[in-house]
């Protein structure tokens, strides 16, 4: 990473464009709608609607570069000081010597297919589309036709893909026939060529407009002496929920420091007793990274929010929000995961159901950050996540509860659920657990640990849920679980 540079500059569309004199808390998407790109919406300002989506160049799994949709109402675009964003109009070819300009092939799918009808939605999901489009293991792995699986096409287009994109007019139908059409990009495609070269390289940046700040450090050390010097300074990674801030509660900062990019926060390693994991990593590089190998985070990605939202999103960032329906730490307490905390004078391993204090409070100090995630290895061999909630994607929890057992011989040798939604807090069903361990995995035993589980945490009523409903679905979650490893053993 280089020195900060005087100037920021973000690529668009091929071309350089000055940040300034946008202010540190200007979102992507309205610094392109001033330049004129008018293609990215504003629809919901919050991630849920999906018509600012935008690609950014980030660093791949499979090649060099992968081109990743992200929404641009959240993201600040000082950070994206030095990197590449593509828009709807720039994913069409420019025309040459007077002749119009040609469709990309998701663009003209979507086109011919009648994917489109008021056009609002429709620049977002082109741009989720293409960055479908664009994935190397998609174009390399495709699915069989005829699978008889509605969200994967022939093409090997995962329809998940588009699950944080909304329409109101058009009907998903034809958008879908116009994701399953699309085939694979050519030799010629200049974006697909980009693939096979590096993402940009962070730089270091140090953007000030109207008395605020917007930091970006090189290295952890230099960021940690940052954060003691201003102990007010926001820290952001993926932005998913500083964003909705800034757009809905008209929160500003005077100091903005991102750590997404640090290098000593992009780790992931597997190691004999443990994995760990980067808190600057997003969900969708943690998902594709471990591709499987820890069952229950597998099973907490797909109802995570939404892909755009995954691409961005942070387990550092979810956790450091402390907020009690997170969908991650009912699943991380489950594992018995911890958090490496650092700051200037050093690391602490915190064990995570020693880390939240209060309603989005914590252990952290001030100048602390979370550097890593660690999970125990081995597994539980018996691991579900169940997420209730109102719609089945892109959606918060009402209730989230998650299972880590191991049943030997039939009895319950150990037993760690993580709730969700139910207190102030995330927390450990301690007293459910006690009901398990030890006993026969019979639907007696089941059922007894379901009232008590019934009973866990101080549920409240709200719009999304009563506090019964709550009380009983977690006794449900246990009850299904049960009914699920039962026909598993049986069959």
């Amino acid at each position: 990473m280089v020195a900060a540079r005087p100037a920021t500059t973000v690529t668009v569309n091929g071309e350089e464009a000055p940040i300034s004199p946008a202010a540190p808390h200007t979102t992507v998407l309205d610094f392109l709608r001033e330049r004129g790109l008018t293609g990215t919406k504003e629809g919901c300002a919050e991630g849920e609607c999906g018509a600012c989506s935008v690609l950014v160049a980030r660093p791949g799994t499979d090649k060099p570069t992968d081109w990743v949709a992200v929404n641009a109402c959240l993201v600040p675009v000082a950070s994206l000081d030095g990197q590449e964003v593509v828009t709807s109009e720039g994913l069409a070819t420019a025309g040459v010597a007077g002749a119009p300009a040609t469709l990309h092939p998701v663009q003209e799918e979507m086109a011919v297919r009648g994917g489109s009808q008021c056009g609002y939605c429709t620049p977002g999901f082109v741009c989720s589309m293409a960055a479908e489009y664009y994935r190397p293991s998609r174009c390399a792995h495709p699915d069989p036709a005829g699978s008889g699986d509605p969200e994967h096409g022939p093409n090997g287009f995962d329809l998940h893909a588009l699950s944080g994109n909304l329409c109101r007019c058009t009907g998903y139908r034809p958008i879908r026939d116009a994701a399953f059409a699309v085939g694979t990009p050519s030799g010629e495609d200049p974006l697909a060529r980009r693939r096979e070269l590096p993402p940009p390289e962070p730089v270091a940046t140090a953007y000030t407009q109207d008395d605020s700040v917007f930091l970006r450090r090189g290295t952890l050390a230099e960021t940690l002496r940052v954060l003691r010097e201003r102990p007010d300074a926001v820290v952001v990674a993926g932005s998913t929920d500083w964003g909705v801030e800034v757009n809905i509660a008209s929160r500003r900062a005077n100091c903005v420091v991102a750590v997404d990019r640090l290098p000593e926060l992009r780790e992931l390693r597997v190691a004999s007793d443990h994995v760990e994991i980067g808190a600057g990593l997003t969900l969708t590089e943690i998902e594709r990274r471990l591709d499987g190998e820890v069952p229950l985070l597998a099973e907490l990605f797909p109802q995570f929010a939404s892909r755009l939202i995954r691409n961005s999103a942070t387990l550092g960032g979810n956790l450091g929000t402390g907020s009690p329906i997170g969908d991650s730490p009912p699943v991380l307490l489950a594992l018995e995961a911890s958090v490496v905390l650092a700051d200037a004078d050093g690391e602490r391993e915190v064990p995570l159901s020693d880390y939240f204090t209060g309603y989005r409070q914590s252990v952290r100090r001030p100048g602390e950050l979370i550097r890593a995630v660690r999970v125990p290895l081995p597994l539980a061999p018996v691991a579900a996540f169940h997420k209730i909630a109102k719609r089945r994607f892109d959606d918060i929890s009402s209730v989230a509860v998650a299972f880590a057992l191991d049943i030997e011989g039939g009895i319950v040798r150990k037993a760690r659920i993580g709730l969700g939604g139910v207190a102030a807090t995330p927390l450990r069903a301690l007293a459910a657990e006690a009901a398990l361990e030890g006993e026969p995995w019979t639907t007696g035993t089941v059922e007894a640990a379901a009232r008590v589980l019934r009973a866990q945490g101080t549920p409240m009523d709200d719009h999304r849920a009563s506090a019964g409903y709550r009380a009983a679905m977690l006794g449900q979650s246990l009850l299904k679980l049960h009914a699920r490893t039962t026909e598993a053993v049986s069959s």
